[in-house]
């Protein structure tokens, strides 16, 4: 029997995507949000937190797994594509190079930082989001969606920060950028929230599903347990 994924499934799967390969894009832009300084990555990587708390919820922990790697997988090929995309030749009408590298041209320690805080702070929030679950036995939903995201947030911005800042910039305000960003999409987070909480109400009806992850795995690699 062919395994087969619902529409809305995919749909989920398919923004989780392009949340994270267009919030890297525009990571590099600094904006100020109530006077705070924050990265333009903030206006729609929270996003996909929102879509990783949906699929949680719904297909449970081995369905989210799958779309974490595979977001994974499809910007790996997208900053191969930027990276072979700035160092083909360019045409002799083309006079934006500077610009074009400045945008897309991430270096590698940006580029693994990124990576690696993702996969920490994406599996955090299903795991959170999947054992909370259990424990409040389906209820609670708003709750387990805010604590699933202070942890997935807070480890995603303590990792990449780290990783990428550590000996560039003071430790003080390296620690006070990780501490305002996590509140900063935290805040993102609970302001969605009733919008959230319609959504995945009408996902769980329109697929009659509603997950409960007893007995399963939490290894991020089992990826062909779906």
């Amino acid at each position: 029997m062919k395994k087969q994924v619902s529409v809305a499934f995919m749909v989920c799967g398919l923004l989780f995507t392009v949340c994270l390969i267009v919030a890297n894009i525009v990571e590099q832009k600094l904006i100020s949000i109530g006077g705070i300084e924050a990265t333009a990555g903030l206006l729609i990587f929270p996003v996909s937190y929102i879509i990783n708390d949906l699929i949680a919820e719904v297909w449970g922990y081995k369905k989210v797994r799958l779309i974490i790697w595979n977001g994974f997988l499809m910007n790996f090929i997208a900053v191969i594509i930027f990276r072979l995309s700035i160092l083909a030749p360019g045409s002799e009408n083309f006079h934006n190079q500077v610009a074009f590298e400045s945008v897309l041209g991430n270096t590698e320690r940006i580029v693994a930082a990124s990576f690696i805080a993702f996969l920490f702070g994406a599996f955090l929030n299903a795991f959170v989001m999947s054992k909370m679950k259990i424990m409040q036995h389906g209820r609670g939903f708003s709750i387990r969606a805010v604590a699933s995201t202070i942890v997935g947030e807070g480890a995603d911005s303590l990792v990449f920060f780290t990783l990428a800042f550590t000996g560039i910039i003071p430790t003080q305000a390296l620690i006070m950028l990780i501490i305002t960003q996590t509140a900063m999409k935290t805040g993102y987070e609970i302001i969605a929230l009733p919008l959230t909480n319609v959504l995945v109400k009408w996902v769980k009806k329109h697929e009659e599903t509603d997950v409960y992850d007893e007995g399963i795995s939490y290894n991020p690699l089992k990826i062909k347990d779906i």
